[in-house]
């Protein structure tokens, strides 16, 4: 049996929960409001209409905070949260089930006409003031972490985060997933790391020592005066 298709206030309800009614989205979303007048430039746009287009486009703008170019192409079941700050750029185009949060930014990187913005694809959650920059590709249910740059193009099933943006997450997930806020720290994950590698080296160490009969007496450094943070201490436990 076929799935019926949702309509625009439909997503809203289902990825938003602040609006309690279909009348409240219809009537306050900003996301949905700058969805629905996309479609209005965009088909005006396709009739090579550009002023009104613009004109649309550019009442979209003052409206809802979401500036979205007349041509680019979105999908089915896009939906943006709060649409404050979003800029998509001309020739980006994006895929079925989209979710936007506010303050992201696709955008070009060059000034010659031809495709210069991203590509987006099915399922993607771009979390707030993700910034990705390009004509690179965005895989299918590929998650973009808060804050991160994306420079280069992400395989599927994949999730980044950072400045530039790195994968940290690969899974082979085919829902959407708006946890954008439970993302790994690639950095903490590096000295997490470097920290086991150290106590196992000087755990390796006085097992050879030990063997060789050599008497090796632990000295503790000096306190610094302010004393240290928790939060920078190596969270490894003792060997031994």
């Amino acid at each position: 049996m076929a799935s019926v298709e949702k309509d625009d206030v439909d997503v809203v309800l289902e990825r938003d929960p602040a609006p309690k009614t279909r009348a409240e989205a219809l009537l306050f979303s900003q996301g949905l409001h700058a969805v629905r007048l996309h479609k209005i430039a965009h088909r005006l746009y396709l009739r090579e209409r550009y002023k009104t287009a613009r004109m649309v486009s550019y009442f979209s703008r003052v409206l809802t905070g979401a500036d979205i170019h007349p041509g680019a192409k979105i999908g089915k079941g896009f939906f943006i949260d709060h649409a404050t700050g979003v800029v998509i750029g001309e020739t980006s185009e994006i895929g079925d089930n989209v979710s936007m949060y506010q303050g992201v930014t696709l955008g070009g990187v060059h000034t010659e006409k031809k495709k210069r913005h991203p590509t987006i694809g099915n399922n993607v959650v771009i979390g707030a003031g993700a910034t990705i920059l390009g004509p690179i590709t965005i895989g299918d249910h590929v998650r973009v972490g808060a804050g991160s740059v994306v420079i280069k193009s992400v395989p599927p099933n994949c999730t980044v985060v950072g400045v530039p943006a790195k994968i940290v997450q690969r899974t082979g997930t085919t829902e959407i997933d708006l946890h954008h806020d439970e993302l790994p720290d690639p950095v903490v994950n590096a000295f997490v790391d470097l920290c086991h590698s150290l106590s196992e080296m000087e755990y390796r160490l006085e097992q050879i020592e030990k063997q060789l009969g050599i008497k090796h007496e632990k000295t503790r450094m000096p306190s610094s005066p302010n004393g240290r943070s928790p939060e920078l201490s190596c969270p490894v436990e003792e060997k031994h």
